[in-house]
């Protein structure tokens, strides 16, 4: 038996789980974009986060953000947009970053009750005088309409219309005309686009996607996130440019024809449509 000497359960390495084994907030968010296949410059256009504060986030710099609140909001909004939860990330800055911050106390009830304005009596004054005028007007009314009873009656004479025993045509709004009537957009729409115009619609059938899609001018049409299940429509002049961050969950028609390329899930797609398609331009 040795005195000093150290058991083999001493020597062995001990994992590390506490916090500071775990990515950093900008390394998570690094990683989940990478993961995804995502680009800075296409996390920006999704988010529409500046690429110099998405690259000072994943540095773990947030003093470009501009405070915590903004802060937290691009953290959240980054997040998202890689698929991941932004809840723990939340969590990791506001332990790193002092704490969330405090909501603005609301003012006391007793602040409210002194600032309260002071109930006073009826003005009476103001009252006899409102009351005067409103007679003075009455009088003047009954002279002014008394006088004018002969005319009015010769008119409504002169401009009534003839009886008709037909049947009265179903009344219709003032201004109205057949042509301006303008029926609702529906989905079923897409099969009767014009032919002067290019028409895409983009549907999320399985699972969701951030898209993005820009006219022929480079003028942003939409930029976000379409859950599973829900669709949008596109139409220019002459041509629609795609960004789709999850192609596989997209099911595309062109010009009222479903597009039937094998995009693989998870994969990033740029594709562009004009009046010609739906080959891709």
């Amino acid at each position: 038996m040795s005195i000093g000497s150290n058991s083999p359960e001493d020597e062995r390495p001990f994992r590390d789980d506490s916090e500071e084994s775990r990515p950093s907030v900008g390394r998570a968010l690094q990683q989940a974009r990478t993961r995804a296949g995502l680009t800075v410059d296409d996390v920006s256009s999704a988010t529409r986060v500046r690429i110099a504060i998405v690259h000072a986030i994943e540095a773990d710099n947030f003093s470009p953000c501009g405070g915590d609140v903004y802060a937290r909001g691009h953290i959240r909004t980054l997040a998202k947009a890689v698929h991941l939860d932004p809840a723990p990330l939340l969590a990791r800055y506001d332990a790193e970053h002092g704490g969330r911050p405090a909501p603005t106390p609301a003012a006391p009830l007793f602040e409210a009750e002194r600032i309260r304005p002071e109930r006073r009596g009826p003005n009476w004054t103001a009252a006899m005088v409102a009351a005067i005028v409103a007679v003075i007007g009455f009088v003047g009314f009954t002279v002014f309409r008394g006088g004018d009873d002969g005319s009015n009656a010769k008119d409504e004479v002169a401009q009534g219309a003839t009886p008709s025993t037909s049947k009265p045509a179903t009344p219709t709004p003032e201004n109205s005309k057949p042509g301006d009537q303008k029926p609702e957009p529906s989905d079923s729409a897409i099969a009767a686009a014009p032919q002067d115009k290019v028409t895409v619609q983009v549907s999320a059938v399985d699972g969701r996607s951030w898209i993005s899609a820009k006219d022929h001018n480079g003028r942003m049409l939409f930029d976000g996130l379409l859950k599973k299940g829900d669709s949008k429509t596109f139409q220019d002049s002459s041509k629609v440019d795609l960004i789709l961050g999850d192609a596989g969950a997209i099911q595309l028609y062109v010009n009222g024809k479903k597009i039937e390329d094998d995009f693989q899930p998870g994969a990033v797609e740029r594709l562009t449509y004009t009046k010609g398609d739906p080959e891709v331009g």
